[in-house]
């Protein structure tokens, strides 16, 4: 596997969803826009849980409508990533290896992103992020320098802002949707935010 790309949506998405529920472990998945083959380009991310990560039966609905959703989209989904509720482990749990196994099933060149709560403040030089992937059957730890996010600086100050606003609120996970099924987990109202803020005028 190259490099991956991680786009801004996808980043600021992954952030807000760990600083949203603090005290909480968080997954999610890795959507690309982009044909199978070459490198992995993640464009945008689906929060899911922050509650009961390994229970089986929440995990496979969500996996299934984020499928359909995809299908409906045209994209598909090209890893998984995790933050763990203890700030100063970043190593993939059971759960999350299990998952990152379904999904490399599916997509030879999968990712696995572990978000490392430790470095997750907003004037870390480099995004908090260790990155895995699928070797002979096992997830082993790739190169930091081969993970990429174009506008670092840019993305790091969107995510921010965000949080400063107050507007990290918006973002609602699969979890969330469960709760209230009017709460939309595919989070146009913050993607449009995002892409408001990552506009060339406002950059």
């Amino acid at each position: 596997m190259g490099e991956v790309e991680l786009s801004c949506l996808a980043y600021v998405k992954m952030y807000l969803h760990a600083c949203l529920f603090p005290r909480c472990s968080v997954n999610g998945l890795l959507l690309s826009s982009s044909p199978a083959g070459g490198a992995v380009c993640v464009t945008d991310c689906v929060p899911l849980l922050h509650s009961h990560l390994p229970l089986a039966p929440i995990t496979q609905l969500a996996l299934t409508q984020v499928d359909v959703w995809c299908a409906q989209t045209q994209q598909r989904i090209v890893g998984y990533y995790q933050a763990n509720a203890c700030v100063s482990d970043c190593s993939p749990t059971p759960c999350a290896l299990k998952i990152a196994d379904k999904i490399a099933e599916q997509c030879n060149n999968a990712v696995l992103l572990m978000i490392d709560g430790g470095k997750m403040s907003p004037d870390y030089r480099v995004p908090p992020i260790v990155m895995y992937e699928r070797k002979d059957s096992r997830w082993t730890l790739k190169d930091k320098h081969t993970i990429m996010l174009r506008q670092w600086e840019e993305t790091r100050e969107i995510a921010g802002q965000l949080l400063d606003s107050g507007d990290h609120s918006l973002l609602v996970d699969f979890d969330s949707h469960l709760d209230d099924i009017t709460r939309d987990w595919t989070n146009q109202k913050l993607n449009a935010k995002i892409a408001e803020l990552a506009s060339p005028a406002n950059v």
